[in-house]
């Protein structure tokens, strides 16, 4: 793992995950803050699940795993709060963090490996039949994914745990476990209790 010095974090009720998108709404001085400075910088910031407190008001406790998020595209909503774009990129884990006077929280972060691009084991098979089920529903950015992505067990993995009705704290645990096959049986484990309308059509 490499370390980088105070990534900002803007923690949410929600989990960013590596190749997802995201609608975020920024109002907060902090946050705008935190968005002019990228834009000047280039640099990027990390997002969090929160633990405990809220998104508004006294800086919240953000759980010690999150992604590094980028920022695709931004417009400014009816009501004049900007909108941003965002699309989930590498996992870091939280080594310390510290609170800036304007109530922004930074981190020291270890940056986990890339994943592999492994491909699915047979046993995984299922799962990639469901996610094929669940695009060919909701179409989408992912209309377009061919056999090879439903191949590689860390691209299934991921889409899986952002489409399907996982609670945050299962997406968090996903998020802390750095081998692709281990969160496939994660997620095979999960299913039995998920309600997937389309599970009886596999």
């Amino acid at each position: 793992m490499n370390t980088s010095p105070s990534l900002p974090l803007f923690p949410l009720h929600a989990t960013l995950l590596p190749g997802a998108a995201l609608n975020l709404r920024v109002f907060e001085p902090r946050y705008l803050d935190l968005v002019r400075e990228c834009g000047r910088t280039g640099g990027s910031f990390g997002v969090c699940l929160i633990l405990h407190g809220e998104e508004v008001g006294a800086p919240a406790t953000p759980a010690a795993w999150g992604v590094e998020a980028t920022v695709e595209d931004f417009d400014v909503g009816p009501d004049g709060v900007l909108v941003l774009r965002l699309r989930g990129t590498r996992r870091f884990h939280v080594m310390t963090t510290h609170v800036r006077d304007n109530g922004l929280v930074t981190a020291d972060v270890q940056w986990c490996e890339l994943d592999s691009d492994d491909e699915l084991q047979p046993e995984h098979g299922l799962l990639a039949t469901l996610l094929e089920h669940i695009i060919e529903q909701i179409g989408g950015e992912y209309a377009a994914a061919g056999p090879a992505q439903l191949d590689q067990a860390a691209w299934v993995g991921w889409r899986l745990a952002e489409l399907l009705p996982l609670s945050e704290t299962q997406r968090l645990q996903l998020l802390q476990e750095n081998d692709p096959r281990r969160r496939l049986d994660r997620l095979l484990e999960w299913i039995p209790e998920l309600d997937v309308p389309i599970e009886e059509d596999l």
